[in-house]
């Protein structure tokens, strides 16, 4: 908590140093958002209504010129739990019971491990910018996943494409490097450090410093984005996403393929995801998205498809309505499926 105070305190003065109280040139920005829905979920067994706090957040960001045309650049992000005050991730753990010689009983204790903490970590992040780029670490969004550019119009929400397609990875201890835009053309690489973790899920430690590897390739023009990415060996995971995304005047598309495969060789995925956002007026967006991937190991299925619409009701702020439909198909079983809808607000700052 401590921590997290003089975290509030450091940023708070950065601000004020940007609006004059500083004689250097520093920038800095306090932002963030809050995004509370009331949902209903059903998955056959459970049918009930809660509150949720969907990655709601508060960070500060920003640059300090240190030398002509070079700047130390940084962000730190916090996640906050705006519908309990704590992040809820009560897991349970099981052991098992030896005997007076070390031996297995066969059987075992759990127990529930919990995390209250108000605040978790999101991305955080400190380098150094300048004509030939950025080069930067800390605890981030793999360059993969930050290509996804936003096509996943519910994300953060049941159907977030988190659910559905491996990739979604936000990792430590990674050092990276982006370019500058270029005609268009932008590449951000990579490095995860092991640290004497199993990053590559193959039952070794792993201590080198291209333990695990994320890059992405992307070409921005006016309306349009493009956009290859892989990882090879993150999250035990050899993967390789294409994304597309284009907005013809009130209508907007995006389109995504992926492969992955994990280092055990379990899991050998493949397949798509498609979205559009249409916009009937300055303030109404109605949104759906359809995504599946299915497993050529064991035939595996999952798809998920949502619908939804925005409202605005002033710049950062707007109410929204869902509904997600999630079905795991798997051989020789019947369909899990899961839904949800609910209607809630979110407010940036």
């Amino acid at each position: 908590m401590k921590k997290i105070l003089l975290s509030a305190a450091v940023a708070s003065t950065l601000s004020l140093a940007s609006y004059g109280f500083a004689d250097g040139p520093i920038d800095s920005t306090i932002y963030g958002k809050v995004n509370v829905s009331v949902v209903n979920t059903d998955n056959g067994s459970t049918d009930q209504w809660k509150l949720n706090s969907n990655s709601s957040r508060l960070g500060v960001k920003g640059k300090t010129e240190i030398a002509d045309g070079l700047y130390a650049v940084y962000k730190a992000e916090f996640e906050m739990f705006v519908d309990d005050g704590s992040k809820d991730s009560s897991k349970s753990k099981c052991a098992a019971v030896l005997d007076q010689d070390g031996d297995a009983t066969g059987e075992e204790v759990c127990f529930t491990d919990s995390n209250t903490d108000t605040f978790s970590q999101r991305n955080i992040m400190a380098g150094i910018r300048g004509s030939f780029g950025t080069v930067w670490a800390g605890k981030h969004d793999t360059p993969t996943k930050l290509a996804q550019n936003k096509i996943d119009l519910f994300n953060d929400f049941e159907g977030d494409i988190k659910h559905t397609f491996e990739g979604e990875n936000r990792v430590s201890n990674i050092v990276a490097y982006t370019s500058p835009n270029i005609n268009g053309f932008a590449t951000t690489v990579a490095m995860i450090p092991g640290e004497g973790a199993d990053v590559d899920g193959d039952g070794s430690d792993d201590t080198g410093l291209t333990d695990g590897i994320s890059y992405s390739v992307s070409y921005t023009k006016d309306n349009l984005y493009i956009a290859v990415a892989g990882d090879q060996d993150v999250d035990s995971q050899d993967l390789m996403r294409i994304v597309a995304q284009y907005k013809m005047d009130a209508l907007k598309l995006g389109v995504m393929y992926q492969q992955n495969e994990d280092n055990l060789g379990t899991k050998d995925e493949s397949g798509f995801f498609v979205s559009a956002a249409y916009s009937l007026d300055d303030k109404t967006t109605l949104k759906a998205q359809y995504g599946s991937i299915e497993d050529d190991a064991d035939g595996d299925k999952e798809d998920s498809l949502s619908l939804g619409a925005d409202y605005k009701l002033a710049k950062g702020t707007k109410v929204y309505v869902f509904y997600t439909d999630n079905t795991d198909s798997s051989v020789g079983e019947a369909d899990s499926d899961a839904t949800a809808y609910g209607l809630g607000m979110e407010h940036k700052f």
